[in-house]
């Protein structure tokens, strides 16, 4: 059975506080968040467990076994309110032991050549160093999905070597929607604390990637900094078209002069030649280094 509980200011159960690593605390105390709710979930039995593991022909790691004995399962969301507005913002989930299923290999269509997933499979792709061997869609792994990421890609729970499945084969890779695998972590502790420390915020899993969340990710990354996050990533390569924003500045409003854009008489060509003198002001201003406004 499932309970929706939200946590009140101030108090807490000591499992889900030891399940969050007490980040309800830390989003109720950050400006404009509303709505810190987290799905409570009964554990998982072995029975069930151990059921998994012999309709997949899979071991599931020590960890994960322990995740789902504490709870079938995770779902936490968190709101901002903008004005008069709740909008939803964070989302953190793992799915529960019935859920964890292994991403479909078969054709959705029943005719003999449509295509499949394995049909994706490029033998010629050469390794990264810096990386472990990307999963494969075709019998030489198995692919389970952790979380679907609110349709942004797939976490999946990998078995490299596919089956029979040992638990020591296992990572944690990140599927996106242009079906390119990205490696996140070993083990899926490793992956949980990585889910939780970035709050849930949209798209964080590509910040894992080559190409990185997109700009409007960028804003809530921004105002709503991740606890272990590296904030060179924004500011280093995207001071050109990210606005830092600063919650207490807000709605300042700031005075701002006018300036009168009018056109001039046209003069002769022979006239335009001649060294015309612009305003003290204006060249005052661009000779001690301040950018000319065009």
């Amino acid at each position: 059975m499932e309970a929706s509980w939200s946590p009140p200011v101030g108090c807490s159960k000591p499992h889900l506080e030891k399940l969050t690593l007490g980040v309800t605390r830390i989003l109720e105390s950050s400006p404009g968040v509303t709505e810190v709710t987290i799905i409570e979930k009964a554990p998982a039995e072995r029975h069930m467990i151990s059921s998994w593991e012999q309709k997949n022909n899979c071991v599931l790691p020590e960890d994960v076994k322990n995740f789902y004995l504490m709870t079938n399962g995770f779902h936490m969301t968190w709101s901002v309110k903008l004005d008069e507005h709740t909008i939803p913002l964070g989302n953190m989930a793992i799915n529960s032991i019935t859920k964890l299923t292994q991403l479909n290999q078969s054709s959705m269509y029943s005719l003999p050549n449509a295509p499949t997933l394995a049909d994706l499979e490029d033998d010629t792709e050469e390794a990264n160093e810096n990386q472990p061997e990307k999963p494969h869609f075709d019998s030489r792994s198995v692919l389970f999905e952790l979380d679907p990421c609110n349709g942004n890609g797939k976490v999946c729970l990998v078995y490299k070597k596919g089956k029979p499945a040992l638990a020591k084969d296992t990572e944690i890779w990140f599927l996106d929607r242009a079906l390119y695998w990205h490696f996140l972590t070993d083990t899926f502790t490793a992956y949980y604390r990585l889910l939780v420390t970035h709050l849930g915020l949209p798209q964080w899993q590509y910040a894992f990637t080559s190409y990185g969340i997109s700009p409007q990710a960028k804003q809530w990354f921004n105002m709503y900094k991740p606890i272990t996050y590296n904030t060179n990533l924004l500011t280093e390569e995207t001071d050109c078209f990210v606005n830092k924003l600063d919650p207490s500045k807000v709605f300042k409003s700031k005075n701002k002069t006018s300036v009168s854009k009018k056109k001039g008489p046209v003069q002769p060509a022979g006239a335009q030649k001649g060294p015309s003198a612009p305003p003290s002001a204006s060249k005052s201003s661009s000779g001690s280094g301040n950018p000319v406004r065009k």
